[in-house]
């Protein structure tokens, strides 16, 4: 129920900026901890690969989240389930930032993003409820660019305050803005109807879903640890998950009331749509996540300058978004779509060509091209997946790819870690193997580092590190290029019109 005529211009700005906010926290959260990962994982004596945890546990949290937000605010209330949801947001921030181990960082995060998995949605609802219909493509067209803002802001502000304070502050940053939007939400929205309904759980969609998705995750984040299937937690792991799943898959598409909606997938253009929204934003995610972890492991930047390095990705996709949603239905979608999957792979290309001695400039550069595709990507497949969804299931398909594409980051996340771990261990060891002291040249190069002592030794296996992991990043970036290049001819399976049809609203990012 809207009562938009009763909202002033004064209480409409406020409301936007006290509901933007909300957003941009959650936002700005999926990307502020990337180039604090290896500062975090140093404090805490853990590995970058468990550091990764950091990330993943607020995404797979957060995903799990998203498909109970519908019922949530059925139950209790739009306005409520946002207020409540961003204050214990704000109280998990702070339990994040006074956290003293990894396990106690993980399980506040996994409290974050589950506190989280509504306010995107909820922000969104309560916009095109406040404004007037002839208004509501500008608020949403605000929205987005808040969404677009905030992983530019991520990097830059992470790194600022790792190198300026401590990094617990990129948590903490979070409890002023989270107050004041609670404050200024709560008094502008305080008037509004409250309109609540029951309707019943599908807690064996749920439950299942959580043992299967996370068990799933465990699998991924602890198998390079465990040796993977020699190990008997990772079997039992495996078996718990595909159980699991099986039974959730099963049971969802016999529900009436399923928690995820998985008979969408019967239509041609959704089911392509989403594999190609969340296999694309997996690499995407990917290259957010290694690129700050190489540049102040391997090639000394600090935090900041590693934020600001990456940040360029967000320039062009906030320039150029407007224009793409004002004249993108002029073209055929999958044209646009494909020209985003190439542009990002070219990228991929282009960082294939690095070199330990590759500027800052070029970095830079290499990520201001990469944000053409990303301004390419959202809206062309987002309109593609959903142009042959019933009115009536908008909604729900919506919901349902955000869910999986969120899934998605968070299993990315996990793999790509690993693989750009594993294949640098790969290189050592064969830069070793051919490295021995009876050959004039590794005699000269340990001369040259003082002698052949241990002090020269751990010098020239720094040497080696680092010239491993350059390999193993041109291996990454070369194996992305290509999978995006597969993705343009993944997206020209989708079939027009691609027309969007009368329903509810319904966007994501």
């Amino acid at each position: 129920m809207s009562n938009n005529a009763s909202f002033t211009p004064p209480s409409l700005l406020l409301s936007t900026i006290g509901l933007s906010l909300a957003t941009f926290m959650q936002v700005l959260d999926t990307t502020i901890a990337n180039v604090a990962l290896p500062t975090i994982s140093g404090n805490l004596g853990v590995s970058s690969e468990q550091g990764t945890w950091v990330i993943t546990s607020f995404a797979v949290s957060n995903a799990i989240a998203l498909p109970l937000t519908g019922w949530l605010s059925r139950r209790f209330g739009e306005v409520k389930l946002f207020l409540w949801a961003t204050m214990l947001f704000v109280l998990a921030s702070f339990l994040c930032g006074i956290s003293t181990s990894m396990p106690e960082l993980i399980g506040f995060r996994v409290l974050q993003g589950l506190v989280a998995g509504p306010l995107y949605p909820m922000t969104q609802t309560l916009l095109i409820a406040v404004y007037p219909p002839a208004r509501r493509g500008m608020a949403l067209a605000l929205l987005a660019m808040v969404t677009v803002v905030a992983p530019i802001a991520g990097p830059i502000l992470g790194g600022w305050i790792t190198d300026s304070y401590s990094w617990p502050w990129i948590f903490f940053i979070n409890v002023p803005i989270g107050v004041f939007a609670v404050m200024v939400v709560r008094s502008q929205l305080k008037t509004r109807p409250v309109v609540t309904s029951y309707q019943p759980m599908d807690y064996v969609g749920l439950i299942t879903l959580i043992i299967g998705v996370g068990a799933l995750q465990v699998i991924l984040d602890k198998g390079n640890d465990l040796d993977w299937f020699e190990s008997n937690f990772i079997l039992i792991g495996a078996a718990i998950s595909v159980i699991a799943l099986a039974v959730f898959v099963i049971w969802e598409m016999t529900d009436k009331h399923p928690v995820v909606n998985l008979r969408l997938f019967a239509y041609r253009n959704f089911r392509i749509g989403t594999i190609v929204l969340v296999l694309g934003y997996a690499g995407f995610f990917g290259i957010n996540l290694i690129l700050p972890q190489w540049l102040q492991t391997q090639m000394g930047y600090t935090a900041t300058w590693a934020g600001l390095a990456v940040a360029p990705i967000g320039i062009l996709p906030v320039l150029l978004s407007p224009f793409v949603g004002k004249y993108a239905h002029r073209f055929d979608l999958r044209l646009l779509a494909g020209g985003a999957f190439l542009c990002i792979g070219l990228s991929c290309f282009m960082r294939a060509g690095f070199t330990n001695e590759v500027d800052f400039q070029h970095i830079a550069l290499v990520q201001l091209f990469m944000g053409i595709g990303v301004a390419l990507f959202f809206m062309p497949t987002l309109s593609i997946l959903m142009s042959d969804l019933p009115p009536s299931q908008i909604a729900d398909g919506a919901g349902l790819a955000t869910f999986l594409r969120t899934l998605g980051g968070s299993f990315a996340a996990s793999l790509t870690t690993w693989i750009w771990i594993r294949r640098a261990d790969q290189h050592h060891a064969y830069l070793s193997e051919s490295i021995t002291t009876y050959e004039p040249a590794t005699r000269d190069a340990l001369n040259a580092l003082g002698g052949a002592g241990n002090p020269a030794y751990a010098q020239l296996d720094h040497v080696l590190t680092s010239q491993a992991y350059m390999l193993s990043t041109v291996d990454y970036f070369t194996l992305l290029g290509w999978a995006f290049m597969g993705l343009i001819l993944l997206v020209w399976l989708a079939k027009p019109p691609f027309a969007a049809k009368a329903g509810p609203a319904a966007t994501g990012h």
